[in-house]
């Protein structure tokens, strides 16, 4: 019986611990411990995740059924169209990905996969869907990674863009989100610049980020309150809450 006992706590203890540790949305690089710490707990986590959404107690059987229809036909959507990915960006490697975690009090930070620096994956890398440029990088361990979302509200996650008019080229800041319109923000953009609705905006090759990755297309633009230079709102054809597979621009070894 005491052993039965502590057997119950001891579980107990590492569940609130699996949970706990998972909720963290930590911004600086894992030591090693919690790289070994994580790198054992996601498994459990994913297991704990699954368990707790088949045990929910739903009354309509069809509803639940219709749901699971819905969500296989994205996946299988979403695989398809990462096969169409295989030619675009040929100077990159390319390695495809599950999105295995996401943390449910920072859901729009990041998403956690199931490839890492075993499979080459570095930090900083360019991490794309078949609809554009979904975020980058921000940590490894032997088999995850961790990919910060261009909806992450941390402030100093900035990215080097250009706005395409007629085949001209100009430099601005991707840097922020808006949650209550679901737009990405681009400033430091000169107000003079003729800018017009539908203009695609595109990563610039400067920084890590390869050239040329599609982001979105501007819907609106505002003056700042100096009247030096524009925000533009750029909507993009992701769906931020429901991304299931992603692909890793690797530099090609040669």
């Amino acid at each position: 019986m005491k052993n039965n006992k502590l057997l119950k706590i001891t579980l107990i203890t590492i569940i609130i611990g699996t949970l706990l540790f998972m909720s963290l949305d930590i911004e600086r690089p894992l030591t090693k411990i919690e790289v070994v710490l994580k790198e054992i707990l996601l498994p459990i986590n994913k297991i704990f995740t699954k368990s707790s959404s088949s045990d929910q107690n739903y009354s309509d059987s069809y509803l639940i059924q219709k749901n699971l229809n819905i969500s296989m036909e994205q996946e299988i959507k979403e695989l398809k169209d990462l096969l169409d990915l295989k030619n675009t960006h040929s100077e990159f490697e390319k390695e495809n990905a599950k999105v295995i975690s996401r943390n449910n009090q920072f859901w729009l930070n990041s998403i956690t996969i199931d490839k890492g620096s075993n499979d080459g994956i570095k930090t900083e890398s360019a991490v794309i869907t078949s609809n554009g440029l979904v975020g980058k990088i921000s940590k490894t361990t032997p088999n995850f990674s961790e990919v910060k979302l261009l909806t992450s509200d941390d402030v100093t996650y900035k990215t080097s863009v250009v706005i395409r008019i007629n085949e001209k080229d100009y430099y601005a800041i991707l840097n922020g989100y808006d949650k209550e319109n679901n737009l990405l923000k681009v400033t430091a953009i000169d107000k003079n610049i003729p800018i017009h609705e539908n203009d695609s905006v595109l990563t610039s090759g400067l920084g890590n980020m390869p050239r040329g990755i599609y982001i979105g297309k501007v819907i609106s633009s505002k003056i700042d309150n100096y009247d030096l230079s524009k925000t533009l709102y750029v909507k993009t054809e992701q769906d931020f809450n429901s991304i299931n597979y992603v692909t890793i621009l690797k530099e090609k070894i040669n």
